[in-house]
């Protein structure tokens, strides 16, 4: 039935022709590499030894095999310099482009041959219709992340047939799709899809790792996602996503896998070359390769440093943008990805190889700009393409509301971009990936309504996830019957969405902030594969309220050319601007923010200026009071013909301001712990706005943009 051939050693994993199927492997110093083939049900069919042999390629040809054909690798020879060879262990090709199912771990399955434990690869034919549609390609200026869990997103969603929840079709049913797109985000972020295997102890714990950061096999997609065919549904979800305009991020992990340290499980590349794709400690005469380098925190760190390691990344990565047709990538860990010799090099392999590359040089890089390990902390440092997750901003944005004194003037500097950490010129406006909220931390419900964090469920005794929240519960840990308290969390809510969305940048936004999603205290829960971490689409008042109100701050931020991208005199990324726009701040009694004002200790209120602050182009005033007090803002003159309309109040339950109250006389209240926006806008448009001929102010055309504001407080 299968007959084996000589074969060609390019390109690695398994390709299909017209009579059977090339497969070719990287394994080092072995002896043997056994083909092992199995049916449907995973029984063994046949183990064909590799013939062909070319440097440290094994590689060769099946007559007779066709896409569906399960397989798996056994690789012979003597252990020794950190290789682990073990026939018994059945291994995941690395260049696998599906798995059969998923693996879950087992002790006793593992024991001995632990073909019965471990998932098989899967030859697949990569033919799809992708029916005539491309990618969005949305601009930089434009882009709004919304980072979710495949499953997680759909899984209690009662529109969702039950068959479709938690599956890559879910997300792409048409009731999620029209959530997104009148949300008004650009780009779905998903958590990680590569094939994964919780980690042994969560197994014996009666948990899983839900949220995937534990990867076996980079090019796979999950199948527990798959309501059928895994990879053709991943193709379909990104497909009708990009139907409807939206882009696919990807977070992948790449710094390390599932096969752990020393002591943990061979999978997959452990069995092929141990030694060249991890990092180990050094040793007395050169690598201990008893010890793995642990700068991730999972147990071991992948290297690439090594020449055969970064090709594997760099051709998984290739292969999503190109097969999958995704369109930007966010990397978990990311200085570890750029570790050589055990230190960060801003200008490693790994960020040339990615730069030089005519494919992934033009997708979106998203950087966790950080690790574990010495000095991995990088903010700031990554090449000029790639974007930043930027935790100071954060940082910065929760204490200034939580009403932290002395926060002004780095709360300001976060406004406008983060320009001490991305310098103007040098790296583009877009840079800061701005966040109040990720998958690991408290939920914007849980910000507001917890002091300490609540992970009893993780089995860790409350030990995990961070410490220091920047929380605060007004009066009451956890849900409350309180109106006073409930109103002032909604409020705070508002202020931050506000915030993020009138903040210079790239916005992300995390799944179900938008509607009062909680995970009741819990800021860690990669463990919690249920009701915890599941977005619930069972909608409080309050929570249809916030939906409208984000909605509405995302509609204002893509119509607005201020917010969205700002342009200084000052900052020639996008080159020359014609007109500028200009950033002034003040003093709630009008006079402009100086030194002595950016750090006194107590402040808590200003306003910012922005726009075009001279002529009758786009511009705006916003008034901050983080503070307890109602505060009397006095505005700067609007300019002949001109007038300050007031479009967001955060202190109303609806963030729609009143009708205007004294801004005649150039004045206007900053209730406490509230954000008012007001618009600069026509007298003639005003005239109808209060005659309710218009619900709110048109936005004004978008002119270029500049000016100087501080850097720190």
């Amino acid at each position: 039935m299968f007959v084996m051939e000589n074969g060609v050693d390019y390109p690695l994993g398994a390709r299909l022709d017209e009579t059977g199927c090339h497969f070719c492997v990287w394994a080092p110093q072995s002896d043997k590499v056994e083909l092992c083939l199995f049916d449907e049900q995973e029984q063994e069919l046949v183990r064909l030894t590799l013939p062909g042999q070319r440097g440290q390629y094994r590689f060769g040809h099946v007559r007779g095999v066709r896409a569906g054909q399960r397989y798996g690798y056994r690789i012979h020879g003597t252990p020794r310099d950190g290789m682990l060879f073990d026939p018994d262990k059945l291994l995941i090709d690395p260049y696998a482009r599906a798995l059969s199912r998923p693996t879950h771990w087992d002790d006793e399955q593992y024991e001995g041959d632990s073909a019965a434990m471990v998932a098989k690869s899967v030859v697949v034919d990569d033919a799809f219709d992708w029916q005539g549609i491309g990618k969005p390609a949305i601009s930089p200026e434009r882009v709004v992340l919304y980072e979710t869990h495949v499953k997680g997103f759909t899984r209690q969603h009662p529109g969702v047939p039950a068959e479709l929840r938690g599956t890559y079709l879910g997300i792409s049913h048409p009731l999620m799709i029209e959530h997104l797109t009148t949300l008004g985000v650009t780009s779905v972020q998903l958590m990680p899809v590569a094939a994964f295997m919780s980690e042994p102890r969560l197994e014996q714990l009666g948990l899983t790792n839900y949220w995937g950061y534990n990867p076996i096999a980079f090019f796979a997609p999950e199948p527990r996602y798959g309501a059928g065919e895994a990879l053709t549904e991943f193709k379909t979800m990104v497909r009708e996503l990009h139907r409807a305009g939206l882009e696919v991020i990807l977070d992948v992990v790449y710094n390390h896998t599932a096969e752990s340290g020393a002591d943990g499980p061979m999978l997959s590349l452990k069995g092929f070359d141990n030694a060249g794709y991890y990092a180990f400690e050094a040793g007395a005469h050169g690598p201990d390769y008893n010890r793995h380098a642990n700068v991730t925190g999972c147990g071991n760190s992948v290297n690439l440093d090594h020449p055969n390691s970064l090709r594997l990344v760099l051709d998984a990565l290739r292969y999503w943008v190109t097969e999958m047709q995704v369109d930007g990538f966010r990397f978990d860990l990311a200085v570890t990805l750029a570790r050589e010799a055990g230190e960060f090099d801003p200008m490693s392999a790994f960020f040339k190889a990615m730069l030089a590359d005519p494919v992934l040089a033009r997708v979106k890089l998203i950087a966790e700009p950080w690790d574990i390990g010495p000095f991995g902390y990088r903010l700031g440092q990554f090449p000029s393409q790639w974007l930043e997750i930027n935790d100071r901003y954060r940082d910065t944005v929760r204490a200034f509301w939580r009403g932290d004194a002395g926060k002004m003037g780095d709360f300001a500097t976060r406004l406008v971009g983060s320009r001490d950490l991305f310098p103007k010129n040098w790296r583009a406006p877009h840079t800061s990936v701005n966040y109040l909220c990720y998958h690991d931390g408290f939920t914007l419900e849980d910000l507001v309504s917890y002091n300490q964090r609540h992970n009893q469920a993780n089995g860790e005794d409350n030990r995990d996830g961070h410490g220091n929240n920047l929380s605060y519960n007004h009066g009451v840990e956890g849900p409350t019957l309180d109106p006073r308290i409930n109103n002032l969390r909604q409020q705070q809510k508002r202020n931050l969405i506000a915030t993020l969305l009138l903040s210079q940048g790239t916005p992300h936004f995390l799944a179900g902030d938008e509607m009062g999603r909680s995970q009741l205290g819990n800021n860690n829960a990669y463990c919690q594969d249920n009701q915890i971490s599941w977005v619930n689409w069972q909608l409080r008042p309050e929570d249809e309220r916030l939906l409208d109100f984000t909605r509405q701050m995302m509609a204002l931020r893509a119509e607005s050319g201020v917010f969205s991208n700002l342009q200084l005199s000052d900052d020639s990324w996008n080159g020359a601007a014609v007109s500028c726009h200009k950033v002034n701040w003040y003093h709630p009694d009008g006079h402009q923010l100086n030194d002595q004002d950016w750090h006194a200790p107590m402040g808590q209120a200003f306003a910012m200026d922005i726009g075009m602050i001279e002529g009758d182009g786009e511009r705006w005033y916003v008034l901050f009071n983080a503070s307890d007090y109602d505060i009397q803002f006095r505005l700067p003159p609007p300019g002949t013909g001109l007038e300050w309309v007031q479009v967001v109040d955060t202190a109303t339950n609806d963030g729609l301001p009143f009708l205007p109250d004294d801004i005649k006389r150039q004045v206007s209240v900053g209730r406490a712990h509230s954000l008012k926006l007001l618009e600069r806008v026509a007298l003639s448009a005003v005239a109808l706005a209060r005659e309710g001929v218009m619900a709110a102010p048109d936005v004004a055309v978008v002119l270029p943009t500049g000016s100087q504001f501080p850097l720190a407080g």
